[in-house]
């Protein structure tokens, strides 16, 4: 038998120490690399990770709102959808180019000249509708993309356009409140951090650092929609009757000076500012200059009683109609021959008013009409406002005293006037008007006192006269209320120098007229059927108030029915709507159901709990639009109004 005499040799352990060795070199040398990263690059890998995962991005906030006195909407803001590009990420030009003009009813030479552009953002089309946003993500096209912004859109259509003004396509104030308050309503930006995952997706916000509010600031208005609707609604009834080129109603409430409608047609719909053209973008009541006429007769008669000329029965010989001044001739439409001071008002004498003037004097009347208010700016801060026309005393002419007297060559504005009318309401003493209410608008005139309270009180007794007797203004009357008035029927001047044949209709109403609470100052310029402002002028003043007083629940019974009012109009067309409700009224027969419809929800549960009455609600909106039972209708089964609150139903919207 053979021996294998060979003698294998084990090399295993050599070969296990030299793996081990191995590993023990790669996991020193990944040990002496990690302390070297941790250590000495660590902060400069973090911050390139924080740079890769974290981004900033920006959050724009909205346009603050304009509201009304009583937190109605007038104007707000709503996100809508916009398109931009990268020209530089778009794969097929021509492809895009016909998608965009197609989706967008864009031109395509537009659309191409953009996306060939060498920026790397433009934008294709602003605030796009729902349906072409739509079409745009179905396309889904490379370089593409819509964003959000917001868009203003103003609820009520024309409702107090003018005063509202409007926003361009940026967002900027253009005029009106809008522009008066740009800085105020504009929103600020707030800058956040970002993290994201290895596919773009956001995981969650670093709220740290950002600012609480990026919204604009709301403006509140003195306005009130429900009066600046019945305002517009008369005064464009008027203007169509009449076929008037312009008109302006301003309401204003005597014990704050707060301007609760401003109406002025023709009327403009800041949603539709593309269409309008500057005439209608006008607010007139501050931008307008004009000859007033007979309007401003109380104001001299204050100042002559105060001045101690006159009282109410001095008798003043108005020359049977007709008068010679220097070279012009003066003309009254009720002749008389001597007339007491009173009656000189109540039939609205030029001959009568222009002696008591030029008794008075031109320095004494100026320094009279300058401490009113007139020849200057009110304190709105409305851009546009005017001045007027009011000439130094030292270049009046006897025959221009005579015609300032009764209202010619003297221009004024509808708020200059008011404010004139606001010292006699308030005793003689000045009050600055008010159309803002948030922000706190500061006073910058002191109150004056120009008039007594004796003297104010019986210019105050004139002017009831005009209305409440046989006077110029009959026509404004209303029955259980006392008004005080005056008419005006102004000539107006010719562009080719002198007078013309076209005439400024207006009426001036305090009421009531022992203390007044509500002043309305209606013009009509160049009505075409009629130039009398107590034909014009007049009814619509009354309208106006009617449809105030029952708005405040101060209506007497007998014109329930009378007082309708329609509600504010909501589509954004500015169309008015063609039905006309009941304007609400507070009192109600004993017996009988009170109208609650048009009235805004609040109000109506006030008057109904008053009554001992919780109706039932129906419906979502912020105005009584039907009610169960009808108004005027007996209670049901003959009950009184006490425990009826099971069977009163109110509908809203």
């Amino acid at each position: 038998m053979a021996k294998d005499n060979t003698r294998r040799t084990d090399h295993s352990g050599i070969k296990m120490g030299f793996v081990m060795a191995l590993f023990s070199i790669a996991l020193a040398a990944l040990w002496v690399r990690t302390g070297w990263v941790q250590l000495h690059e660590g902060d400069a890998l973090a911050e390139q990770a924080s740079r890769q995962s974290l981004a900033a991005e920006y959050e724009y906030g909205e346009r603050g709102r304009i509201l009304d006195r009583n937190g109605e909407m007038l104007a707000t803001s709503v996100e809508a959808q916009s398109v931009f590009a990268r020209p530089h990420e778009i794969d097929n030009l021509d492809v895009a180019c016909d998608v965009l003009s197609r989706d967008l009813k864009l031109p395509r030479r537009d659309v191409y000249r953009k996306l060939k552009s060498r920026k790397k953002f433009v934008w294709i089309k602003r605030q796009v509708t729902d349906r072409e946003a739509a079409a745009l993500n179905r396309a889904d096209l490379r370089g593409v993309r819509l964003t959000t912004e917001h868009s203003r859109i103003y609820p009520n259509g024309h409702l107090a356009g003018q005063l509202l003004g409007f926003t361009d396509i940026d967002g900027r104030g253009r005029e009106g409140v809008e522009h008066l308050f740009d800085k105020l309503l504009s929103p600020s930006k707030a800058e956040f951090v970002v993290q994201r995952d290895a596919t773009g997706r956001r995981l969650y916000l670093d709220a740290h650092g950002r600012e609480i509010d990026v919204n604009g600031k709301d403006v509140r208005l003195t306005i009130d929609t429900h009066i600046q609707h019945a305002a517009e609604q008369a005064l464009a009834n008027s203007i169509a009757k009449y076929d008037a080129r312009a008109g302006i109603v301003l309401v204003v409430d005597v014990a704050s000076g707060d301007i609760l409608a401003m109406a002025s047609d023709p009327f403009f719909n800041p949603n539709t500012v593309r269409s309008s053209n500057p005439a209608q973008r006008r607010l007139r009541p501050l931008t307008d200059i004009y000859e007033p006429g007979s309007t401003m007769k109380p104001l001299l008669f204050a100042a002559a009683i105060q001045e101690g000329l006159i009282s109410s029965d001095t008798l003043i010989d108005c020359e049977n109609g007709r008068w010679r001044v220097a070279n012009k001739v003066i003309r009254d439409t009720h002749p008389a021959k001597w007339l007491p001071a009173h009656k000189v008002l109540r039939y609205s004498s030029n001959i009568g008013s222009a002696k008591i003037g030029m008794e008075l004097g031109s320095g004494v009347y100026y320094d009279y009409l300058t401490k009113l208010g007139f020849g200057e700016k009110t304190d709105l801060g409305m851009p546009g406002e005017a001045v007027g026309i009011l000439r130094s005393p030292g270049s009046w002419t006897s025959v221009d005293l005579a015609a300032i007297s009764f209202g010619q060559s003297i221009g004024v504005t509808a708020v200059q006037l008011a404010k004139g009318f606001l010292c006699l309401a308030n005793q003689g003493a000045t009050k600055d008007l008010n159309l803002i209410l948030v922000p706190e608008h500061m006073r910058r005139n002191a109150s004056i006192q120009v008039f007594s309270p004796e003297t104010a009180a019986a210019v105050l007794k004139m002017m009831e006269e005009v209305v409440q007797e046989d006077g110029t203004g009959r026509s404004a009357r209303i029955e259980g209320i006392t008004m005080a008035g005056k008419t005006g029927t102004a000539q107006k001047a010719s562009k080719n120098g002198g007078y013309g044949d076209q005439y400024l209709s207006s009426f001036v109403a305090l009421v009531p007229a022992e203390k007044p609470e509500l002043l309305v100052i209606t013009m009509i310029d160049e009505p075409q059927k009629s130039p009398y402002g107590s034909m014009v002028a007049a009814p619509v003043c009354r309208e106006v108030t009617v449809r105030t007083l029952a708005y405040h629940g101060q209506l007497s019974e007998t014109l329930h029915a009378e007082a309708t009012v329609s509600e504010p109009a909501s589509d954004l067309s500015g169309a008015p709507l063609d039905k006309a409700v009941p304007m609400p009224v507070a009192t109600a027969v004993k017996d009988r159901v009170p109208d609650m419809r048009g009235l805004p929800v609040r109000r109506a549960l006030e008057t109904l709990a008053g009554m001992g009455i919780v109706p039932v609600l129906k419906g979502h909106g912020m105005t009584v639009t039907r009610q169960e039972p009808p108004a005027g209708q007996p209670w049901p089964g003959n009950r009184t109004k006490e425990g009826a609150d099971d069977v009163f139903v109110l509908w809203l919207s």
